[in-house]
């Protein structure tokens, strides 16, 4: 049983991140046990922490040392990710030379409620990824573009043909990850 370990860049209450990473983690085996890890709490990294970290950091970091493989969904945020991804990016990085997030497999969606569909967030995303020497799935590519019109109020993805592709992709994933998880 793989762990698979989903981190929504979007801390929005009925985020449409959130209901895209749903929609991709449906495609996942039916034995994968599935973790959705909450970012909004993590206090801003402080490197003068790192000697006696704050709890959330320590748990955060815990978490994610237990999965095996990462969904990570965001939005675009001023042609970036948001704080709060960067953040949870940080603090489970570090201190230097503790990262856990090394060598775990990677699916990087993005999406937005316009046409660009936060394409240039996807790629600040991926390129912290190879620094965090975490292998990312290449294809397909997961822009998602106007998401308020493929989904609902809650953010629960309601067009049935991109339903499909995300779990499409959620299981091409599972056999991408099965390369790396031991």
């Amino acid at each position: 049983m793989t762990k698979y370990g989903v981190i929504v860049g979007s801390i929005r209450k009925n985020s449409y991140s959130k209901g895209v990473a749903e929609a991709i983690a449906a495609g996942l085996p039916s034995d994968a046990e599935v973790t959705y890890i909450n970012i909004a709490n993590l206090p801003l990294y402080n490197q003068d922490l790192d000697a006696a970290s704050p709890v959330e950091y320590t748990e955060f970091r815990e978490t994610v040392a237990a999965q095996d493989a990462f969904i990570f969904v965001t939005p675009e945020h001023n042609r970036s990710i948001p704080a709060a991804l960067k953040n949870a990016l940080d603090v489970a990085s570090r201190p230097w030379g503790q990262s856990v997030w090394g060598g775990k497999p990677a699916l990087v969606a993005s999406q937005s409620i316009s046409g660009i569909a936060g394409v240039l967030a996807h790629h600040v995303l991926r390129q912290s990824l190879v620094f965090l020497d975490m292998p990312t799935m290449q294809q397909p590519e997961l822009y998602i573009a106007n998401t308020d019109k493929l989904a609902d109020e809650t953010g629960k993805i309601t067009n049935a043909d991109t339903a499909k592709f995300l779990a499409g992709a959620g299981k091409q994933f599972s056999e991408f990850a099965a390369k790396f998880v031991k």
